[in-house]
């Protein structure tokens, strides 16, 4: 453990930094796999919107890169899009 007072503190901050984060990713990638799971039935729509908003979120946020969020949109479309 750090002796210096204001280490410490950075160490709290980044443990509350590291959960928040965690529960942003874990949430994107659960939303991303239904939208996955769900492609050729009803709900696929709406999944997919969801799956967007997460991963919209999660690069605002901070959580992943924009650059990430748009490979992982652009990945999840073509999936939603192919013809098989």
């Amino acid at each position: 453990m750090a002796n210096i007072k204001s280490q410490k503190k950075r160490i709290l901050t980044n443990n509350k930094r590291h959960e928040r984060n965690k529960a942003v990713k874990a949430e994107m990638k659960t939303r991303t796999k239904q939208a996955t799971d769900s492609i050729g039935t009803d709900a696929n729509d709406e999944d997919v919107r969801v799956a967007m908003k997460r991963i919209d979120s999660a690069a605002s946020k901070g959580v992943i890169h924009k650059n990430t969020a748009a490979r992982k949109k652009s990945r999840l479309m073509q999936k939603v899009n192919s013809p098989a």
